[in-house]
């Protein structure tokens, strides 16, 4: 069974603030954040945030609290992969995706594989890990 663990990274978070765009001043590194676990099932499973104005309910919801207000609405899709793997597709966020603690995004649209273990971060500071071992 696949599932994927979601928490915070700070050195992921210092990188971003580095890179000093428009509103790094304006985003905070959370105190707190509870690490979140979501199972992923037989089906594609939409990364975001939701937003009722919008009709925008993510599988893996990542509206707060802390909410990482740099995780767009419909940030990412988690695709599951005919040899029982997952790939994550960036569907233009704005902030972009990254794998694995790379300085380059993946690019928009295209499927990227993914194994146990593997790292992906969005938003601001939001760490997303794949896991196929039991929950523990």
């Amino acid at each position: 069974m696949w599932w994927v663990s979601v928490t915070a990274d700070r050195a992921y978070f210092d990188r971003m603030q580095s890179l000093d765009g428009p509103d790094a001043a304006d985003v905070g590194f959370p105190a707190f954040v509870p690490e979140r676990r979501f199972a992923l099932g037989p089906r594609q499973l939409l990364i975001g945030r939701r937003s009722r104005s919008r009709g925008i309910y993510p599988d893996i919801d990542l509206t707060g609290p802390p909410e990482d207000a740099a995780v767009s609405a419909t940030h990412a899709l988690l695709v599951p992969q005919p040899d029982g793997t997952w790939a994550i597709i960036d569907l233009r966020s704005t902030n972009r995706t990254y794998l694995n603690g790379s300085a380059h995004p993946i690019e928009a649209e295209r499927p990227v594989p993914l194994s146990t273990g593997d790292t992906v971060n969005i938003g601001a500071w939001t760490r997303l890990t794949l896991h196929t071992d039991p929950p523990g």
